[in-house]
Parts: structure tokens; sequence; C-alpha cells
């Protein structure tokens, strides 16, 4: 796989698991809350990841979660923002 179709790929399951969590990250971002680099670095983090399949099967399986998978890179991430919306 190229780098750039790695980088779409786990772009993409970011954005999802962040959805999943109840997390928009493009509104948190205009709000502050999170900046570009930081949701850069949470891609490049994801990239990390040992079960991306796994992840996308996660993924498939919930419409939300209050968590992410034990596994996640960026479960702090997504933890701290779903705590900024309670």
């Amino acid at each position: 796989m190229s780098d750039r179709a790695q980088l779409k790929r786990h772009a993409i399951l970011v954005d999802r698991m962040a959805s999943t969590r109840g997390i928009d990250l493009q509104d948190k971002a205009l709000a502050g809350e999170v900046s570009i680099d930081d949701i850069s670095e949470a891609v490049l983090n994801c990239t990390q990841c040992s079960n991306p399949a796994n992840c996308g099967r996660w993924l498939d399986q919930r419409s939300l979660s209050a968590i992410s998978p034990e596994y996640c890179q960026n479960s702090r991430l997504f933890d701290t923002l779903a705590a900024k919306d309670r």
C-alpha cells in the first residue's frame, strides 16, 4: 500500500472512530478544542496500529460507543474530546 493510501485509510478510521464516539472533529477544530496538527498526529498514531482491519470491523458493528477498543492509539484524545461535551 502506498504511503498516501495508508494515510487516507487511517484518516478515515480516525474520523469514523471519532464519529462513533459521538465526536465531530470538524466542529471540535472550529471550536478550538483540537488543532489540525492534533488531528494529523492522530492519523499518524493510527498508522502505528497493529490491528486496522479489526478496527474497521469494530466500527462496522457500532453506531455509537462510549469507549474506543483497547488497542486504539487515540483513545486518550477521544476521551478528552468526549469529556468536553459533558
